[in-house]
């Protein structure tokens, strides 16, 4: 479905501000009734985790590095960032076993999909906090899980919501998810969902903590979601599309060139004026000192951002494959708005992507001389005009002789012993360094 829907009034149901009680008839994946306390069924619980491992191999690393932890005050089954599973006694004496399998695979794919440290970027971005923003963060969560998670062994657990509940497409990101949908009559059904902290970044009553008990730190998790990328990777047949575009994204072993290149494009989009704007969606306080008048306040939104992907003959797949990986990390950088994002391939001519997907969907044009000037000028005519550009090439190219108006990253492809290409035709040509106004990395 390319069409998007209409918005709907951006209305909070009264459920979402009410305590996460339900009563005994709701879906097994909501939140807990309150009953007497009565002890966990662990040896239940972990049947139900051997069943969801010998579901999804592949996640049986990430499976086991969850922690449980019984409490009455939890919803169903919920998961804080420090891949702790808070599990209530009650819900798991009226599931199945087969259902609580599927259970645990949900609960651990937002910690793997890192959907708590997303949720903080998209609310930092937007502005965005309260109950009813995380409510729908964890329902767009769910629908980027729920697309593709059950099926071939794996029962869906009663209530789990999918994209075509809400009428939206499958196969999308969490950021797409939630510029497409506000809370409304459709997602009335699911005012109950509450997967914790580890899947909207709001910390809960019940959560332990950094500092608490059988949490891991960042290296332990860091080396769990190296694991299951691993195990992705090796199995690729068996595996939806989903979780193959994740293992080629977490697959990459950490590289200084990544942090170079990311600090170099914060610093270009967070310098003054860059992304600010006035506006009137929220008066400037100045203006209770100029009685009659309404001033307009200014924002900050997202950067803008234009990327120069070099598809001359002289770039590799290889090197293409790293370009299209920074694109989808240089999105998620800011807030997952890919309608922030314009892309251009280029070679001796420019070609505007049409529409920025997933990285494994674009369309490439390219193959022949290289000429990044007629990129920039394609860049630069893109409207809204881009606050920053990025350009990912090898070097091997003139550059344009006057400054841009907007700041420039130039991520240069490294060649093996800093050797350089060179024309056939020309072989006393050396290309020109490039030009001192562009913040430069070397990318490999």
């Amino acid at each position: 479905m390319n069409r998007e829907p209409a918005p709907r009034p951006h209305t909070v149901p009264e459920s979402a501000h009410r305590p996460h009680t339900v009563p005994e008839s709701a879906p097994s994946t909501g939140t807990a009734a309150s009953v007497p306390h009565r002890p966990l069924d662990r040896e239940k619980l972990f049947a139900a985790r051997l069943q969801a491992a010998r579901a999804r191999p592949y996640l049986a690393t990430a499976l086991f590095a969850l922690h449980p932890v019984e409490s009455g005050r939890v919803p169903t089954m919920s998961v804080d960032r420090h891949w702790r599973c808070y599990v209530s006694p009650a819900f798991v004496d009226r599931t199945p076993v087969e259902e609580l399998a599927g259970v645990w695979v949900h609960e651990v794919s937002h910690l793997l999909r890192d959907h708590h440290g997303r949720s903080d970027r998209y609310s930092r971005a937007h502005e965005t906090a309260g109950p009813g923003e995380w409510l729908r963060m964890n329902i767009a969560a769910d629908c980027e899980i729920n697309d593709d998670a059950f099926g071939d062994g794996l029962a869906e657990p009663e209530g789990a919501v999918r994209p075509s509940d809400l009428e939206l497409p499958e196969g999308q990101l969490m950021e797409d998810y939630l510029r497409r949908f506000r809370l409304g009559a459709l997602t009335e059904a699911h005012a109950w969902l509450d997967c914790g902290s580890g899947a909207d970044g709001h910390d809960r009553e019940w959560d332990l903590g950094p500092e608490g008990a059988n949490g891991l730190g960042p290296e332990a998790r860091d080396a769990v979601r190296f694991r299951v990328a691993q195990g992705i990777e090796g199995r690729p047949g068996d595996v939806p599309a989903g979780w193959k575009r994740w293992a080629q994204e977490a697959f990459q072993p950490p590289q200084p060139w990544r942090q170079l290149l990311g600090a170099a494009l914060r610093s270009a989009c967070s310098g003054g004026g860059t992304g600010e704007d006035y506006t009137y969606g929220r008066p400037s306080r100045r203006s209770a000192g100029v009685p009659g008048a309404l001033l307009p306040s200014l924002r900050r939104r997202p950067p803008r951002v234009a990327v120069i992907i070099d598809t001359s003959g002289s770039v590799s797949d290889a090197e293409l494959g790293a370009a299209l990986r920074e694109v989808t990390a240089l999105t998620h950088a800011i807030g997952g708005r890919r309608d922030m994002v314009s892309l251009v391939a280029c070679d001796a001519a420019a070609h505007l992507v049409p529409s920025l997907r997933e990285a494994e969907g674009l369309t490439l044009i390219g193959g022949g001389g290289t000429d990044l000037r007629t990129g920039f000028a394609r860049a630069l005519r893109t409207r809204p005009a881009p606050d920053v550009v990025v350009a990912l090439t090898d070097g091997q190219t003139p550059w344009p002789s006057a400054r841009p108006s907007c700041r420039t990253v130039v991520g240069l492809f490294a060649r093996p012993g800093g050797r350089r290409r060179y024309d056939e035709s020309n072989p006393a040509y050396v290309s020109d360094a490039p030009p001192g106004w562009a913040r430069v990395v070397r990318i490999g």
